[in-house]
């Protein structure tokens, strides 16, 4: 079981998109075979859990049939946790949590915090695993006709706060709770910065802090003229990189990416520089 206290650097949440239409990787790791075989190439390139997941979140995206989500996912969690791998899942539906953990995951990745299914959140206190739980304001198909807040970094805490205790009161342990302040869901680019600009105050919420800025639309637009396409996914990993680093600066648990490689690097440099001067005497 991976420690949820903060250490001296961010844990490195690798992704593996089990789906035909992420907006990472087009469906590069569709098939059971090639989803496994790529979870074990994070866990080599320093992942220190796998996040598996069998729906596009995207936004826009439809959502799969639940039975979809679970032939997907499933033989994907049960070969990687099976080999020794700390999985997540990554879903909203109780079924496909309840399915995954008897296939070996450690842990419940919720976009929705809890609020999609109404199952989802008995099922992690019974459970007694941890939970991570991100701002949302609604699915992929309308969430971003929501992003209107006042100061979305206040906005966002205050939900998370709320959130927090209707998980408690409804039986998850505080000491279980991860939080996720839901980059790119139902934000626009300003806000994405906004939050990242200000994460001592999501960190001071006082839960584990998960960064998931991996590969979003607002870091293809860096550097673009205005009205201009976003860089393509793929070429987002190095900026990527960097903000897992600041992640890492100012205190975050641990942080989502699909380039695991870079970001261990980045999180090398982080480490390195948090180190005290020797002192010759």
């Amino acid at each position: 079981m991976i420690s949820l206290v903060a250490g001296p650097r961010p844990r490195v949440m690798g992704v593996v998109n089990v789906t035909p239409d992420s907006f990472s990787d087009g469906g590069e790791w569709f098939e059971p075979e090639a989803a496994i075989a790529h979870g074990r190439e994070l866990v080599a390139a320093g992942a220190d859990v796998i996040d598996v997941g069998g729906e596009s979140t995207r936004p826009g995206a439809e959502r799969p049939p639940v039975e979809e989500e679970l032939r997907r996912v499933l033989p994907v969690v049960r070969a990687l946790a099976a080999e020794g791998a700390l999985v997540s899942i990554d879903t909203m539906r109780a079924a496909v949590a309840s399915a995954a953990l008897d296939a070996g995951a450690a842990l419940v990745n919720d976009v929705s915090g809890g609020r999609a299914d109404g199952d989802m959140v008995p099922l992690v206190a019974q459970a007694g695993i941890p939970f991570v739980a991100m701002h949302w304001r609604g699915h992929s198909a309308d969430m971003q006709e929501r992003a209107t807040y006042g100061d979305v970094v206040a906005d966002v805490c205050a939900e998370l706060r709320d959130q927090v205790k209707v998980l408690q009161d409804r039986g998850i342990r505080a000491d279980n709770i991860i939080l996720d302040p839901g980059f790119g869901f139902a934000k626009t680019a300003e806000h994405n910065w906004a939050l990242l600009r200000r994460l001592d105050e999501l960190v001071a919420l006082g839960h584990p802090l998960l960064v998931g800025t991996s590969r979003k639309a607002f870091l293809g637009r860096l550097g673009r003229p205005d009205g201009a396409e976003p860089r393509p996914a793929t070429e987002r990993d190095l900026t990527t990189a960097v903000t897992s680093f600041h992640a890492a600066r100012h205190g975050a648990w641990a942080v989502r990416v699909h380039d695991v490689a870079a970001t261990v690097q980045a999180l090398d440099v982080a480490e390195a520089l948090s180190q005290p001067d020797e002192v010759s005497t």
